[in-house]
This record gives structure tokens, C-alpha cells and sequence, in this order.
């Protein structure tokens, strides 16, 4: 089998993890042999640099951000999810490159397309198979993070219009780029929300 590269995206509090979780549990039980990663901080250099980027107290220049990202997204492609890729496994992945674009190229409005021109960079060219988009108005995310978080990280305590231009730049990428992505309403239910991504997947090519 040829490997699969799916990436969740969305803004804070959307339910990444919770569907990551799901989709991964689904997919063991096909058959498949799942690796998950997240950005930042998939790998052991990678949570060295997530702790800096996120929780670093101080100021952190909006370039400076970007390429710290960038950084941990080259070294998290070449030590683990190429490789896993390589050897037919799936790789469910907690943001990416549009990650970066939404939250650097448009929150901290640097330019969409030289963030995404150095992520790819760093990535040498990946995309992925399926990028999952669960898109939610920047208002509601802030109310699920307070229900959930007694600690924000460094992007978490943004102001709204911060989040508004996130939100704005992951719904630009994706209507730009529609093949590759699933824009689900964060708002609909858990179990929704899970068939439709399982029903997408099982729709790629090299599912």
C-alpha cells in the first residue's frame, strides 16, 4: 500500500485533537499502520522548538516565529513522516504548512505566499493527501478554549481580529487549493464530523 499524508487543520478550540484521535483509531482498526505527528513539536527537536515558539515569555519577532516553525517542520518531514510515508504507513498530522500560513502569513501579516514558499522549502515540496479543514468563528473557539485551558500559549491569547485573519487565511487556502481540502463546520457534532472525514478518505486514491 502507498502511504497517506493527512493533516488536520483550524483555528484554536475547532476539535483537532479529538478528531485526530478518532480518525487514528479508525484507521488501526482497518488495518493500517498509523503514525501520528504534530507541528510544532512532533519530534524530540521539535518539542524544544515548540516550547520556545509557544511558551517562550518575551517577545518573539513575527520572521523570527515563522522560521522556528519552519525549522521544526524540516527536520519533523525528514526524520518522520517521510520515512513513514516511504514505508506505506499513514501519517495523521496535527497542523502543517497551512498552519503556518494562516497564523504567520495572514495573523501575523507577513504575506501568505512567502511563508508558504519557505514551509514548502523546509518541506522540500510535501503536501498532503487530505488536509482537513474544521473551520469555527473565531468567538466560538475563544469560548471553547475557556471551558478547556487554565494556561494559553503564545498564539491561544491573541486578540479576536488576530484569529479573524487566521480563520480568513485557512478559508482563502482552502477554496484555493479544493481538491486537497475537507472544510467541515467545527460546530456540527463529534460523530458528524468523524463520518465525514472517514467517508473522504475513503474516497483517496491510495486508501
Amino acid at each position: 500500500m502507498a502511504g497517506l499524508f493527512i493533516t488536520l487543520e483550524g483555528g484554536d478550540g475547532s476539535g483537532k485533537s479529538t478528531q485526530s484521535g478518532i480518525l487514528v483509531e479508525w484507521l488501526q482498526n482497518s488495518g493500517r499502520t498509523v503514525v501520528v505527528s504534530r507541528e510544532p513539536g512532533g519530534t524530540d527537536l521539535g518539542l524544544e522548538l515548540r516550547e520556545i515558539v509557544l511558551h517562550r515569555r518575551g517577545e518573539i519577532a513575527p520572521r523570527a516565529e515563522a522560521l522556528i516553525y519552519a525549522a521544526d517542520r524540516a527536520h519533523n518531514i525528514a526524520t518522520k513522516v517521510r520515512p513513514a510515508l516511504e514505508r506505506g504507513d499513514v501519517v495523521v498530522q496535527d497542523r502543517y504548512l497551512d498552519s503556518s500560513v494562516a497564523y504567520q502569513g495572514a495573523g501575523r501579516v507577513l504575506g501568505g505566499d512567502e511563508v508558504r514558499g519557505i514551509s514548502l522549502w523546509a518541506a522540500e515540496g510535501l503536501l498532503p493527501d487530505l488536509t482537513v479543514l474544521l473551520d469555527l468563528h473565531e468567538d466560538a473557539g475563544k469560548d471553547r478554549l475557556a471551558d478547556s485551558r487554565t494556561r494559553y500559549d503564545r498564539l491561544e491569547a491573541e486578540a479576536n481580529d488576530f484569529h479573524g485573519r487566521v480563520r480568513a487565511g485557512y478559508l482563502q487556502l482552502a477554496a484555493a487549493e479544493p481538491d486537497r481540502f475537507l472544510v467541515l463546520d467545527a460546530r456540527d457534532s463529534v460523530e458528524s464530523i468523524a463520518a465525514a472525514i472517514r467517508a473522504r478518505v475513503e474516497s483517496l486514491p491510495t486508501s
